[in-house]
């Protein structure tokens, strides 16, 4: 690579992403992997050394390339495939603004559509699941109260699991009006209010003797003083809700993001405004909210036929229940 794509590197990831984007670690990494791949895509293709490319070697022809290896040699889905091509673009970009040269390969890599995918389902928890959830945590041991908080801590913000990984002392404000600061995508912040039961775990939490409440000592700890990572807060959510895993045609895990949903639901449910639940879960776009709110309709559409009458004089009364059929069901009721 000579110095100038290499300096052009360097400064994509510590200016660009990080100081003027204001890139959280995680997305910056996701931006590291891309350009890690198609560089030595790139280098393989050149059939030269990394260290020996030159930005005539970024052309779109190379950038397409890259895409239809990761699906056909690297056995990518579309989603991971989307996210790579949105990560060439930024930095195809990038380049052009620093190398009048290559804006016409940016323009036409900026022209390469995203491929079409069905959303993902949308999974989330039913209130008895939670309560059933949360009895069911240890009441006992070492970490029984961090994890019984960070679960609820999770339910009542919605909070991405990275945010809770960076969640400080300093954050949290117990006093009258209880609420959290959380740092989110974006490099952006958002105050979230807790609930009288979060915030009796949250004291109870930091007036541990072993945490010492420090103001800048993070809140969920693998040890004194060391804040869990996200695996670390993944596990633990996989430990105590793989209970309520799901099978079948619709599967469905209990990780930290599922609270995200669940939150989102139950706000719903509870009549909260679509913006207001915008603006606790940290979402830019209204239209990522409102997947949300197509659900609840949808659920209460199918509640609705469910229990819709028959205006057809010809469907007669309503059939007998099963049960009531059922000659041996008859008996064994009869003998209790």
């Amino acid at each position: 690579m000579t110095p100038m794509l290499g300096q052009m590197v360097r400064s994509f990831f510590e200016d660009y992403l990080k100081v003027q984007k204001g890139l959280r670690p995680a997305s910056i990494r996701s931006y590291r992997d891309t350009l890690r791949l198609f560089l030595n895509f790139v280098s393989k293709e050149r059939r030269r050394p990394i260290i020996r490319l030159d930005t005539a070697d970024l052309t779109v022809d190379r950038a397409l390339a890259f895409l239809k290896h990761l699906e056909q040699d690297r056995g990518n889905r579309i989603q991971t495939r989307n996210q790579r091509l949105a990560a060439l673009r930024m930095f195809f970009t990038y380049v052009a603004s620093r190398v009048p040269e290559t804006l016409d390969a940016a323009q036409r890599v900026g022209t390469i559509p995203v491929k079409r995918v069905a959303p993902p389902e949308t999974h989330f928890l039913e209130r008895e699941e939670v309560q059933s959830l949360l009895k069911r945590l240890p009441r006992a041991g070492r970490h029984a109260q961090r994890d019984r908080t960070q679960l609820l801590f999770l339910y009542n913000t919605g909070a991405r699991v990275q945010e809770v990984a960076d969640l400080q002392v300093l954050n949290l404000d117990l006093g009258d009006q209880p609420s959290v600061q959380l740092h989110g995508k974006g490099d952006k912040w958002r105050a979230c209010p807790l609930w009288a039961e979060t915030v009796k775990h949250l004291r109870s939490l930091l007036d541990q003797p072993a945490r010492p409440c420090e103001q800048a000592k993070p809140v969920f700890c693998s040890r004194p003083g060391v804040a869990l990572g996200r695996f670390g807060i993944y596990k633990i959510v996989r430990r105590h809700g793989a209970v309520l895993d799901t099978k079948g045609a619709h599967p469905r895990r209990v990780t930290p993001h599922l609270f995200r949903h669940t939150a989102a639901m139950h706000l719903l449910e509870a009549g909260v405004e679509v913006n207001v639940i915008r603006g606790w879960l940290g979402h830019v776009s209204l239209e990522t909210t409102n997947r949300y709110a197509e659900l609840t309709v949808r659920a209460k559409e199918v509640a609705l036929r469910k229990c819709e009458p028959s205006l057809d004089p010809s469907a007669g009364a309503p059939r007998q229940a099963n049960w009531k059929d059922d000659q041996a069901l008859l008996e064994w009721l009869k003998a209790l």
